[in-house]
This record gives structure tokens, C-alpha cells and sequence, in this order.
């Protein structure tokens, strides 16, 4: 099947089926996998297709093809190049059989959960997830339609057994949490789920398929916030959803479909373009992160540091089984609560920026006591600050740090 050519196959690629990642170089997914267009000239960046709409020469093409869009080219709602071209290479990083890629990361997350709950069911997860993952599990919407959530610390898998009810059809992971970087035993969830047909959804922005990859634990369905490191330059937002061919191909006729949040064919290229570097970025990001964890747990205005590959971590020994190496994201709490102190900290430094989100190629923080506030995040410490280290040399962001921590 060639994939540049709209027309020339009935076989659409948005949700093609590939081999495991094991079967497959990383290099190969990530700079051959899926783009031999077979024709001249031969592209050495994937042309971005522009175009939503595709044309029938005759009435039967039109119908054949009509009834059954996930299988040919009809309107790039449902099927265009570009972005079935990031979809067979995601499925193929996360060792899944298909994928699905969306505006954004919560589109992607909203959707995956829509697909699989119904009114009067039970949802379990994970305590403190992404906020928006639960303003839709607990806040504004699922409770409107009859959906209960229980939330848990499912870093105690018996917590997360004992939560299950009758009517549980859903439990939504992420492992590590983006916050406090609490671990779930994937492989012991992911077998209890499977045997009682309960589905499992986790969110893997943090760890990136090159780190983790959940669906060789028995995790159905893995999500993650392409705007993070798949992109990797902060300049554009989107999702995706891996998993089996059946259950991506029930999303994509369904909910994916109808709730229409697509990705551009210029934001799906963007990705294509981030994915060339992710493994140079991970390994300099990894790295760097390790150097500056070993600075500041050592460091007297430093009360605790929260990251899954630190020694002291409580689950340390699971992340080590569960993921390759960490990310370049952790969060530190500082000895002191005085709030004006934290503030003359992250007013002062100088190559950390203040910005939400995180996996970009500049270096960030987010201070907790920017939002924790009554009815809000109160289960999170307001001293707590969160980094995300991006390719910035690791000395100058420890000079940075070291500098501005006399501040508290």
C-alpha cells in the first residue's frame, strides 16, 4: 500500500495495523516506517497533506466507499495522510496494533473514556490525576449522565481491587503522576482488569513509548499528550490513543468520528518532525535531569524531591521494572511554607521559566501556590514546585538553581 497517494488503495493507513515495536528498529519507526510514497520525487520530510476532501470518478466508487470510511478516502475528518502516517508510526513506538491522533491530549483522554462507560457506571482512578482528566471524571461532566468515579491511591494495588464495584466497566491510570509521581503496578492491574473484562486506560505523557510501554503489561489503551515530548517544541497541541485494532476501530466509527476532535494535517506534521529527535532529546533530557535531582536532594532548603527514578522514591524498585529511565519532569518541596519566599525563588531565576505544560526544549516551573487555594487542589502542598528540564547545558540550570535558593 502506498500512502502518499489518496485514491491509488481502498486501505486507508489512519488505522493501520503494525508490528510490534520489538519486530522494528526505533530508527526505522521513526525515520522510514510508512514513507515510501513509491513514486517520484522521494521526499526526505513527508509532505503535509493539506486537503479535506476526496474525490469519486463514478456513483459505485462513491458508494463503496461511503460505507465504510475507515477504509478509504473521504474526508480528512476521518482519513488523511499526514496524520495516518503519525498514526502507524505511534502505534508502532507503543508496540500497539493501531492509533488514533487528536487536537489535544485531553481530546484524546476524553474520548478513550467516553468510548467505554456508559450511564450508571463506575469508573476507578488514580487520585490526583491531570486536573482536566478529573474536571471530567468528578466536576462537570460524567456526573451529569450518571457515571460514579472512585478515586484511589492505586500506588496500593489492593486499593485499587477493593475500589471495583459490580457495575466497574473502567480504570484510568497514570503511572507516574505528573505531580507526586506516584507508580501503579501495571502488569499485576492489568491482569486483575482483564480478568474481571474491565477496561484499562493510562496516560503515558510522562514516560513517552521510548521509556514505558504499558500495553506489554496488559494495559488496553495508552494515551498520551503529544504536545509534551512527542512534539517537543512547544509549538503545537494534540493526542493520541493507542490499542488493539478492534478497540481503536470501535472508537474511530463512534465517538472519534462524531465528537470530531481531529488533529491538523499541519499539527500532525509537526509531531512527525518531533518524533526525528525524541530519542537525542530523551537521553539529553534524561541525563540532565539526573544531575540536577543529585544537586537538589542534597541541598538544605530542599525538604523532599519527588521523582520515580530517585533511590528514595517509595517505589523506586517498581520503576525501575516498569520504565527504562525517567523523564525530565520532578518536583521538589521546599523546607519552607512562607509562600512570598517561593515567589522571590521562581520570580528570580533566570533560564527556568514559568509556563504550564512541560516536554518542550525549554527548561520550566510551575509553583503549586500559583493555583492550591480552598476547593481547589487541596490535596497538593502549596510548597511544592515542579520542573521540567529541557536541553539548556545541565550547569547552567544548576548555577540558575543554586543561585536563587538562597532566596528561601
Amino acid at each position: 500500500m502506498h500512502l502518499w497517494k489518496p485514491g491509488n488503495d481502498s486501505r486507508s493507513q489512519q488505522a493501520i495495523k503494525v508490528p510490534k515495536t520489538t519486530e522494528m528498529d526505533l530508527s526505522y519507526i521513526i525515520n522510514i516506517l510508512g514513507e515510501d510514497p513509491g513514486t517520484d520525487p522521494n521526499p526526505v520530510s513527508p509532505p503535509i497533506y493539506q486537503t479535506s476532501n476526496y474525490y469519486f470518478r463514478t456513483v459505485s466508487e462513491f458508494r463503496t466507499a461511503i460505507t465504510n470510511e475507515r477504509e478509504n478516502w473521504i474526508y480528512s475528518r476521518g482519513n488523511n495522510p499526514t496524520l495516518n502516517l503519525l498514526c502507524r508510526k505511534l502505534a508502532a513506538l507503543e508496540g500497539a496494533e493501531e492509533a488514533l491522533v487528536f487536537a489535544s491530549g485531553m481530546a484524546a483522554i476524553s474520548t478513550a473514556i467516553l468510548a467505554n462507560i456508559k450511564s450508571g457506571d463506575h469508573v476507578v482512578c488514580v487520585r490526583n490525576p491531570y486536573s482536566w482528566t478529573d474536571t471530567l471524571l468528578n466536576r462537570n461532566i460524567l456526573p451529569k449522565f450518571g457515571v460514579k468515579v472512585t478515586m484511589v491511591d492505586a500506588s496500593d494495588t489492593e486499593s485499587v481491587i477493593r475500589a471495583v464495584q459490580p457495575a466497574t466497566t473502567l480504570i484510568y491510570l497514570e503511572s507516574p503522576n505528573s505531580w507526586t509521581f506516584e507508580l501503579q503496578d501495571l502488569e499485576a492491574i492489568g491482569r486483575f482488569a482483564r480478568e474481571k473484562g474491565i477496561v484499562t486506560i493510562i496516560d503515558n505523557s510522562y514516560s513517552t513509548p521510548l521509556n514505558q510501554q504499558p500495553i506489554s503489561y496488559g494495559i488496553d489503551l495508552v494515551v498520551h499528550t503529544a504536545s509534551k515530548y512527542l512534539g517537543g517544541h512547544s509549538d503545537t497541541v494534540a493526542g493520541v490513543c493507542c490499542g488493539s485494532g478492534e478497540m481503536i476501530g470501535k472508537i474511530f466509527s463512534n465517538e472519534f468520528l462524531t465528537l470530531g476532535g481531529i488533529m491538523s494535517p499541519f499539527n500532525a506534521w509537526l509531531v512527525l518532525r518531533g518524533l526525528r529527535t525524541l530519542p537525542v532529546r530523551m537521553e539529553h533530557t534524561s541525563r540532565s535531569t539526573e544531575s540536577i535531582i543529585r544537586f537538589l536532594s542534597g541541598h538544605p532548603k530542599i525538604r523532599q524531591v519527588f521523582y520515580p527514578q530517585h533511590p528514595g522514591h517509595p517505589q523506586h524498585d517498581l520503576a525501575i521494572k516498569q520504565m527504562k529511565r525517567g523523564s525530565g519532569l520532578f518536583t521538589v518541596q521546599t523546607l519552607t511554607e512562607d509562600s512570598e519566599a517561593i515567589e522571590r525563588f521562581c520570580n528570580s531565576l533566570t533560564y527556568w521559566r514559568m509556563a504550564v505544560s512541560w516536554g518542550g526544549f525549554e527548561s520550566l516551573i510551575i509553583p503549586s501556590c500559583t493555583f492550591v487555594r480552598p476547593g481547589l487542589y487541596t490535596a497538593l502542598p502549596s510548597n511544592l514546585i515542579r520542573f521540567s528540564v529541557g536541553l539548556e547545558e545541565p550547569q547552567s540550570l544548576i548555577n540558575d538553581l543554586e543561585k536563587c535558593l538562597e532566596l528561601l
